[in-house]
């Protein structure tokens, strides 16, 4: 039991090394530790701050993207609708003018074909006058040949004369 029970002057000098080390730590050893302590501590709290900053912020900024991005989305839509609507346009103006340019041809087609018409009636009605002249004139000349002929032509002539 000896080894178990310490005696009073051993206790006494380890007491003593133990105080005398426990002020030397205190002295030396733990105020620097604990103002490195308190420096981590702060240096840490002010991370966790800034990391909440930037977290404010990154939500922010996720918020702004977001709404440029609908923005961005509706700006799309609408020059779309707007190049969708220039492209009617376009068509029925370019069909309006197909339109216009197929009626004058058609319009400029038909008075063509009236003036080569009436010019062809024109043709043929000169045509028969002078067939009907130079008959007439072969029918005269084969009747008055004759003497008889003569006669009742002058006959003729006479009697119109005198009812004019």
């Amino acid at each position: 039991m000896d080894l178990l029970t310490p005696e009073l002057g051993l206790f006494f000098w380890t007491l003593i090394a133990f105080l005398v080390l426990f002020f030397i730590l205190r002295k030396f050893a733990w105020g620097p530790i604990l103002s490195s302590l308190g420096d981590r501590e702060k240096s840490i709290a002010d991370s966790i701050a800034t990391a909440e900053r930037v977290k404010g912020e990154m939500t922010q900024l996720k918020s702004e993207n977001e709404k440029l991005m609908a923005q961005a989305r509706e700006e799309r839509t609408l020059m779309l609708k707007e190049a969708k609507e220039m492209k009617d346009r376009i068509v029925n103006e370019a069909k309006e003018q197909a339109k216009a340019e197929a009626n004058k041809i058609m319009i400029d087609a038909q008075q063509q074909i009236q003036q080569q018409k009436m010019a062809a009636l024109t043709e043929v009605k000169n045509e028969i006058g002078s067939m009907a002249v130079a008959v007439a004139g072969k029918i005269l000349r084969k009747q008055l040949s004759e003497a008889e002929g003569q006669e009742a032509y002058m006959q003729m002539l006479s009697e119109d004369i005198r009812l004019n």
